[in-house]
């Protein structure tokens, strides 16, 4: 399900959160879980399978706003959900096993594609490759993953990339944090 329209944030309040946790890169992203939290789903909770989250990518030259889901699709055990934090990415695909080779995405940049989660049932752990993708329309299609509404993913990925380029950065910074602040 997607919200009624794209999410809305003062850019100086994204800036404000990038700032606050140290990340001084040109071009980064800001994930903020929760973001329709009392507008979508259960009044007060996150939650899972729906794109009730946001995405905003900052730039010198750039500020867009994305409809995301920050969480997995559904709850089962060892199913992994990224913790809040500074977590860098690189260009790389998705679905690498499909035929063809998957998709332009974003990667962890990190070795061995780790980065920490913590997994229902099971505590905190290292997750591999939880990249940040295009969900479906009748799910949010993660396992763990961050994930752009399908309609919107064709213009975030190409904005990202070319942010990118444009600011010789081979990795971007993800913040995500916790609900509205």
């Amino acid at each position: 399900m997607l919200p009624p329209s794209r999410t809305q944030q003062a850019k100086s309040k994204t800036q404000a959160l990038l700032t606050k946790a140290r990340v001084a890169d040109e071009v980064a992203l800001v994930g903020i879980r929760g973001y329709y939290r009392d507008t979508m789903g259960e009044v007060g909770k996150n939650d899972r399978g729906i794109y009730d989250d946001a995405i905003f990518l900052i730039s010198p030259n750039a500020y867009a706003t994305f409809n995301a889901n920050t969480d997995p699709s559904v709850r089962r055990k060892g199913i992994a959900v990224l913790k809040p934090g500074v977590h860098r990415y690189r260009k790389g695909k998705h679905g690498l096993s499909k035929p063809g080779g998957g998709y332009p995405a974003l990667r962890p940049a990190t070795p061995g594609e780790q980065l920490p989660v913590t997994r229902d049932g099971e505590g905190d752990s290292m997750g591999t490759a939880i990249n940040l993708h295009k969900g479906g329309y009748n799910t949010t299609s993660s396992l763990g993953c961050q994930t752009i509404h399908p309609t919107q993913w064709p213009a975030f990925v190409a904005l990202v990339y070319s942010e990118m380029d444009r600011a010789g950065q081979k990795t971007i910074p993800y913040l995500l944090v916790e609900e509205p602040t």
